[in-house]
């Protein structure tokens, strides 16, 4: 025994004297130690000396001394040898399996191989049988060694051999590796950097963590300092450097656009400085209906956007949101909600912007081009994060991540649609990855989903995010026992980036490498796809913003104009009885009611940053800027949306009588009500559709005074008002409009703006009507349309209002339809012309929608389905010509086999006003 360890001293003052230290055996008491190898020394090998460098590190040359290494100044290894390149047996336990490794290497032309230490399971330091001469190196398999001088540095799994031709000097700096060479192609870059990366770094550049998570600290201090660490490096064991981060701004930067900027510069300086690689950051936020960040333009939220069909006006919003968010030092975002709206009793659904699938494309599709542009690259362009593939807004009961209990059928059909214009057509960079399960397999672990799908299907080539814990989702739902076995699901379904600091993706998924559990092959999958990203962006190049900047272009008066079109125009007029709206101005005495008259949040929705720092313009504020001088105008609160603890009804229905007209403004509270009075928004479902607490008893208390009422309702999903609906004159729903929507609402209750709002969303009288979407199969339009009485025994089952319902103050008349040509083969195109004329006396826009109809097919299709629609402007008494084109993508279906085809056959073309209000219809035929 003591000749063995003799023996193996030997061996270790020949590999000290002879060849450069590797770092795992290397003496650590030297003076100036080369911070490349952590504490441990380089040599340089001399010709024919083996002199010691303690002082200037043979990567560096002396530049910095003892405090710089070779990727620090991105240096390629000549060579580099993976793990899987040693696994030669060991010569006694002949362990195929190898947990640690290192190299037999040619000393420097001596003639003689030095033996380093091999196998930790017999730890006897048996050598490689594998042999080499004097020319060869082990890890090059017989290509000739150009240079005698190296440098090796041993990592996990792979030895990285530096010959002396590679360590070039520039004025006393290397040159810069491909990697950095924007000339070059992305993949040489990607593959170039990914060569250089070991697990741990990999594995870091997968966490992108929210700063909402506790892991990232207690309190904001606490937070930012977190951010700092982890992007060094330096904040989880055995994880190199952060991606990126998400939500930074939202959760920690509340004093504006200036500190947003400069602390995301502070962060892109230690990422690109204090690491051994310097890759630049990734930065993620919400743009759901805005830059979520205090002192970003707050726009209306979903249905109010739905509710424009203005898809040029859609762009704008994200556009706008783009360039807010690239400003400030951000490059991606998210919760970008195209799914359509399934289920009105799921919170989060007021995210979302209707629930048809061809206007969700539309909306999807302008999304994307709003956001990310030519030029993804571009100071003022971020990626789309689209949410949340591929759906969740149909869940069990209503109920926040319920499973999704749908067919594959129901999914291609309904809900990938949006994804195919956005992502096939439109090029969207990011999806987050949905929470509940999909035909029993929740979506972080479905491969169908997020690679057969996802990128085989629709040629998705960005990067699918994890968001809101949602690798949990597959423990919780009992496909995984912990963490770490869900981390090895997720990543091999196709999950990049953890956003919510899981363990999954973080120490336990380099147990699970080095276990062989996972491959490395699908950790490179993940990282190059996170590393295209960031070149896509120009990050390298570009890693910084000008502060200044981003406040001169952050919530412009031009930014806020927008905000205030698109509240207007995503205002819809339910009734209208008399011609009651709109109001004058000079009216003598107008009392404003409610809860929501004057409540800011309540009126911006979710994902609106945490600190508000522009002022909010209510209704009430719109009302007193509209009104004359001489108005006298009254407000009173009069109950809480949900709680029943405030009641001040008598009092408003005295002030209601005494009034000229009442405006009374209900709804719903926003998600951050204090002590969980949320009633919308994500986390708020109900189990009722009606007003919630007082509300509705306020309202007939008003209607009692005699005193004409208008109905204003500020919400995020459509309401079972039917008491309102059947006795209320004038009702106007609102929506979440935004930080301007008080103009908005004063000005389509005093006539400045004629509303052109068509509902995105069916408005049902009771929740036990769901699911109550327009495009339903035959048999239940037939049960609907054609029974004698009511298809419910206690109410009729016909919606409050109609998918694309809306009034205004003037009156449109269609007419000459044309259908051209009548018969088509099945790639063959069909052009519909109406004509549509304003013969009212005031200027307009009118949606114009145009819906078809299948005669017969193969399989049950629904019986009206929206394929068209324009927004058209016209003057009293203005005609103009609507054009259409119908084609394949129009007409198709999935058949019995899944397939999408055009079969022969009638369709009907239906052109209105609504999908009830049908005033124009024709027909054309498809032969084989």
């Amino acid at each position: 025994m003591r000749l063995k360890w003799i023996c193996l001293f030997a061996v270790f003052i020949i590999v000290f004297f002879c060849i450069l230290p590797v770092s795992n055996y290397a003496v650590q008491d030297m003076e100036n130690p080369c911070f490349f190898c952590h504490a441990d020394l380089f040599f340089e090998v001399q010709d024919g000396a083996h002199e010691k460098n303690g002082i200037d590190c043979y990567a560096c040359h002396g530049e910095s001394k003892a405090h710089n290494n070779i990727e620090d100044n991105s240096i390629k290894p000549d060579i580099i040898i993976r793990k899987s390149d040693a696994a030669e047996f060991c010569g006694d336990c002949h362990d195929k399996e190898l947990k640690d490794f290192s190299l037999s290497i040619h000393a420097r032309g001596i003639g003689e191989i030095i033996n380093v230490p091999t196998c930790i399971d017999c730890h006897n330091g048996h050598r490689f049988e594998k042999k080499i001469d004097n020319t060869k190196c082990f890890g090059c398999h017989g290509k000739k060694l150009e240079k005698d001088k190296s440098v090796i540095e041993i990592c996990e799994n792979e030895i990285k051999l530096y010959q002396v031709h590679s360590l070039k000097k520039t004025e006393n700096r290397l040159d810069s590796p491909l990697y950095l060479d924007s000339s070059q192609s992305m993949e040489k870059r990607v593959e170039d950097l990914l060569g250089r990366m070991t697990l741990a770094e990999k594995v870091g550049q997968m966490n992108m963590p929210a700063l909402f998570v506790s892991g990232m600290g207690k309190d904001i201090p606490e937070k930012l300092e977190g951010c700092r660490k982890f992007t060094e490096g330096k904040y989880v064991e055995g994880v190199g450097p952060a991606g990126g981060f998400f939500t930074i701004a939202n959760h920690t930067l509340h004093k504006g656009t200036y500190q947003q900027a400069d602390f995301f510069n502070e962060l892109q300086k230690i990422a690109i400085e204090k690491t051994k690689l310097g890759i630049p950051l990734l930065q993620t936020e919400e743009g759901t209906h805005g830059l979520q960040c205090s002192g970003g333009t707050i726009f209306p939220e979903g249905p109010a956007i739905g509710s424009t069909w203005n898809m040029e006006l859609v762009k704008k919003i994200y556009t706008i949101a783009a360039r807010e968010a690239r400003a400030v030092g951000i490059h991606q975002l998210f919760t970008i909600v195209v799914e359509p709206i399934r289920d009105p009793r799921l919170g989060r659904n007021e995210e979302a912007y209707s629930e048809d699938p061809y206007l969700c494309s539309r909306i999807t599709a302008s999304i994307v081009a709003g956001m990310q542009g030519d030029d993804i690259s571009a100071n003022d362009k971020v990626v789309a994060g689209l949410c949340h593939f591929p759906c969740q807004s149909e869940p069990v009961s209503g109920l926040e991540r319920g499973a999704m209990e749908i067919s594959e059928r129901k999914l291609r059909e309904v809900y990938l649609p949006p994804w195919i214009a956005g992502i096939k057509k439109g090029g969207a960079l990011a999806v987050m990855a949905t929470y509940p399960t999909i035909d029993g397999v929740p979506a972080h672990a479905s491969k169908f989903l997020l690679t057969d799908l996802l990128r085989g299907e629709l040629e998705f080539d960005g990067v699918v995010l994890s968001e809101g814990f949602g690798i949990s989702t597959i423990v919780s739902e009992r496909l995984a026992s912990n963490q770490k076995e869900a981390g090895e699901l997720a990543l091999k379904a196709g999950l990049d980036i953890g956003d919510t600091f899981e363990e999954g993706y973080m120490k336990p998924l380099v147990e699970n490498v080095k276990e062989g559990k996972v491959s490395m092959d699908l950790i490179d999958r993940a990282v190059r796809r996170i590393l295209r990203q960031k070149l896509r962006l120009g990050l390298f190049e570009n890693p910084y913003v000008d502060p200044d900047y981003a406040v001169e272009i952050t919530h412009t008066e031009e930014s806020q104009n927008v905000a205030l079109e698109a509240a207007r125009e995503g205002i819809v007029l339910l009734k209208n009885e008399n011609n009651l709206l709109p109001l004058k101005k000079d009216i003598k005495r107008i009392a404003v009611i409610g809860p929501n008259a004057d409540h800011e949040l309540n009126q911006l929705g979710d994902y609106t940053s945490m600190v508000v720092l522009q002022d909010i313009v209510t209704v009430l504020d719109g009302i007193r800027d509209k009104v004359s001088d001489k108005t006298k105008v009254e407000y009173i609160k009069g109950c809480n949306v949900i709680v029943t603890d405030y009641n001040e009804i008598s009092k408003a229905k005295r002030i209601a009588k005494s009034a000229d007209a009442v405006v009374v403004v209900l709804g719903e509270n926003e998600w951050g009500a204090p002590n969980g009075t949320g009633t919308d928004g994500e986390g708020c479902d109900v189990a009722s559709l009606d007003l919630t607490g007082l509300q509705e008893e306020l309202l007939k208390a008003v209607y009692e005074s005699g005193t004409p009422t208008v109905l204003v309702l500020i919400n995020g999903r459509p309401l079972s008002i039917r008491w309102a609906a059947e006795h209320i004159p004038a009702i106007v729903e609102a929506w979440l409009p935004g930080e301007k929507g008080g103009h908005a609402v004063a000005d389509i209750l005093f006539g400045d703006y004629n509303p052109s709002g068509k509902l995105p969303v069916t408005f049902p009288r009771h929740v036990g009507q769901i699911p109550v979407y327009y495009n339903y199969m035959p048999s239940k339009w037939q049960r609907i349309k054609q029974r004698r009485g009511n298809a419910y025994v206690d109410m009729p089952a016909s919606p409050l209002w109609e998918f694309g319902f809306g009034l205004s103050y003037t009156k449109y008349e269609y007419s000459n339809l044309q259908v051209t040509p009548n018969e088509i083969g099945q790639y063959g195109e069909v052009e519909v012309n109406v004509d549509v004329q304003n013969i009212g006396e005031r200027t307009g826009d009118e949606i114009v929608q145009l819906y078809i109809s299948d005669m017969k097919s193969s399989i049950s299709v629904p019986a009206i389905e929206l394929q068209g629609f324009e927004k058209v402007s016209l003057n009293p008494g203005e005609k103009k010509t609507v054009k259409f084109k119908l084609n394949y993508e129009n007409l198709g279906l999935y058949n019995r086999f899944l397939e999408f085809v055009v079969e022969p056959g009638k369709f009907e073309v239906l052109i209105g006003s609504s999908c009830e209000d049908i005033r124009v219809k024709s027909s054309f035929s498809v032969k084989n």
